[in-house]
């Protein structure tokens, strides 16, 4: 926190911050996308339970032990854990958005261009039309 205050002068502690900055963006999306699989097992487990009757026995995994309950039991638990699932998943959501909102503005304050950012969107968009074709630059090829 102390170097937001402070302006960065070195070249190397720009690049550094940008990379922390990029890591952490690429760390809450990773996480968000961790959790979101997570709670479409959770419904997928609330969807072949639901129409059970309740007295009907079931298992469920809790910290690595099996243990034998009803889907009355079960149901309610896993609906919670579906909804903490979703809290945690919007709360990741605003701190990745702010995250990312720190980062583009980080990168318009010092001037921030990504080699090869540009070219990786003209590479995109050539193969999204159905063009497979690399092409070596001119002075490679006559190598």
């Amino acid at each position: 926190m102390a170097e937001e205050q402070q302006p960065l002068v070195n070249e190397q502690a720009v690049i550094s911050r940008f990379g922390a900055l990029r890591n952490e963006v690429n760390q809450l999306w990773q996480k968000i996308t961790e959790l979101e699989m997570e709670m479409n097992e959770h419904n997928l487990v609330i969807g072949a339970i639901e129409p059970m009757e309740p007295s009907r026995r079931c298992y469920r995994l809790i910290g690595g032990v099996l243990v034998e309950r009803t889907v009355a039991e079960v149901l309610p638990a896993v609906t919670r854990n579906c909804e903490g699932l979703k809290e945690v998943i919007g709360k990741l959501g605003e701190q990745l958005q702010k995250k990312r909102k720190e980062l583009a503005e980080f990168q318009m304050k010092y001037k921030i261009r990504i080699k090869g950012a540009d070219e990786s969107t003209e590479v995109k968009e050539s193969a999204s039309q159905g063009q497979g074709v690399l092409v070596r630059p001119a002075e490679a090829s006559s190598a």
